[in-house]
């Protein structure tokens, strides 16, 4: 997933300090802007964040991917085919996004329209940050500081309970057998956790998405299977034990796949607790845990 620059950070609420004219009198300072009212999301996991910080009533739109939480102003905007003026016309004082395809940034910029860009997380400080971000844009700093100390705290306590032996795991993003290593946001949950990824071996081109064949996963028999690709593939236990060779892996046989939901395993919001939540539950059917 791309990342790229950001646009107009809306200032972030930084003070701006103008200069003096007098030596005896004090600089004036100009006054913070005002938090958005008006925000129009083109990013899920954006999305799923602000309702989580307590500005979910700042939201005038979002995209037609952002399905949750149920209450979100879902619309028929498009994240990867833009329409400008879809999105102006919901008079939006901020626009969040994750990706640009190419114009979003321009043509919001031509308009004026103030606009945040908040790429694919690398990692759980990327989560941190673009919290802290959103909650300096919309009014809700406290909120936003709450909520990632709880986050901290939760997943503190769910990698306190790792495995005494470090299982082995195949996440599989989709049918293809395309996988995503130790490397990528979603391996560095799984690690909290103790966890080895069969897919790391398998990156030569070092791009975090590796796509490994039958045989080479046959080959890994991992302890645990995780399908990411439940919605968008259908896949299920059920069709993994299904494919050539694999009714003889040990995590087809000890029935330890595990359907993800898609979204949740795909986005760097709060809801990566519930993520490791899922994957703590199941580590711990299978290994007493450490003290």
């Amino acid at each position: 997933m791309p990342v790229r620059r950001l646009l107009i950070p809306l200032a972030l609420l930084l003070a701006l300090v103008a200069s003096g004219c007098g030596q005896d009198e004090p600089a004036p300072t100009a006054a913070a802007p005002a938090p958005a009212s008006r925000i129009v999301s083109l990013s899920p996991t954006a999305t799923e964040m602000l309702f989580a910080i307590g500005a979910g009533g700042q939201v005038v739109a979002v995209d037609s991917n952002s399905n949750y939480p149920e209450e979100a102003p879902r619309t028929d905007l498009s994240a990867y085919q833009p329409n400008i003026e879809a999105i102006a016309g919901y008079k939006p004082d901020l626009v969040v996004y994750s990706d640009d395809p190419g114009e979003l940034a321009a043509g919001l910029g031509k308009l004026s329209i103030p606009a945040l860009q908040q790429p694919a997380a690398t990692r759980l400080d990327d989560t941190y940050a673009q919290l802290d971000q959103l909650g300096r844009a919309t009014g809700h700093q406290a909120e936003a500081a709450q909520l990632t100390a709880t986050m901290r705290a939760e997943i503190e306590k769910i990698a306190a309970a790792r495995p005494e032996r470090p299982l082995t795991y195949y996440h599989e993003l989709d049918k293809n057998l395309y996988s995503a290593t130790s490397k990528t946001f979603i391996g560095q949950l799984y690690a909290q956790l103790g966890m080895k990824n069969i897919a790391d071996a398998a990156d030569k081109e070092a791009s975090g998405y590796p796509q490994l064949s039958a045989e080479y996963v046959i080959k890994a028999d991992p302890d645990l299977i995780f399908l990411a690709d439940t919605k968008c593939c259908g896949q299920s236990a059920r069709t993994v034990a299904a494919r050539d060779g694999w009714d003889q892996l040990t995590a087809v046989r000890s029935g330890d796949v595990v359907a993800l939901d898609d979204d949740v395993a795909s986005r760097w919001g709060p809801r990566v607790v519930d993520f490791l939540k899922t994957v703590a539950a199941k580590v711990q059917t299978l290994e007493p845990v450490g003290s």
